[in-house]
């Protein structure tokens, strides 16, 4: 059933229905995130980022989105964010590394929409940085995310 509700999307949203992620790529210094299927883009986007998004995510409240080789490991649909996928953060390295400042490394580092009601400023809100790290999209362009990467899809984050 869900296969089909997929199916159906990505045909309103206009997009080949065989479309599928292989790898999502986080250009965060451009502020843009592109989807691939082997080496062809499928979709790209412009991105809000953390309010301090320069550099790599060293501790829980940085508002920085972290970068590196990470997995968009699971599907939060009761997100205060219209709907969220998760991005694997913190792997081991972060951990350590978070652990040898004596600090919280973080986490709960999603992409997502807008905050549930608000959906509707996305034209102005999308202008600036503003999540706490996570990697925000309007709600249309994660209904489209939603439908072209399938759980288990790796990210590259770069600055």
């Amino acid at each position: 059933m869900l296969r089909f509700f997929v199916f159906i999307l990505t045909i309103l949203i206009g997009l080949p229905a065989w479309a599928e992620a292989t790898l999502v790529k986080v250009d965060k210094s451009e502020q843009r995130m592109t989807l691939f299927e082997g080496d062809q883009i499928i979709a790209s986007y412009h991105i809000a980022l953390g309010g301090n998004p320069k550099g790599h995510k060293q501790q829980e409240g940085d508002e920085k989105t972290p970068e590196g080789n990470y997995v968009l490991d699971y599907l939060k649909e009761d997100s205060a964010y219209h709907k969220a996928m998760h991005i694997s953060y913190p792997n081991q390295t972060d951990q350590r590394n978070a652990k040898a400042r004596g600090v919280s490394p973080g986490g709960f580092i999603m992409i997502h929409g807008q905050r549930n009601g608000l959906g509707w400023l996305s034209g102005i809100v999308q202008r600036f940085n503003w999540t706490d790290g996570c990697i925000a999209l309007t709600n249309k362009e994660m209904d489209e995310f939603v439908a072209l990467v399938p759980i288990g899809t790796p990210i590259r984050i770069d600055w």
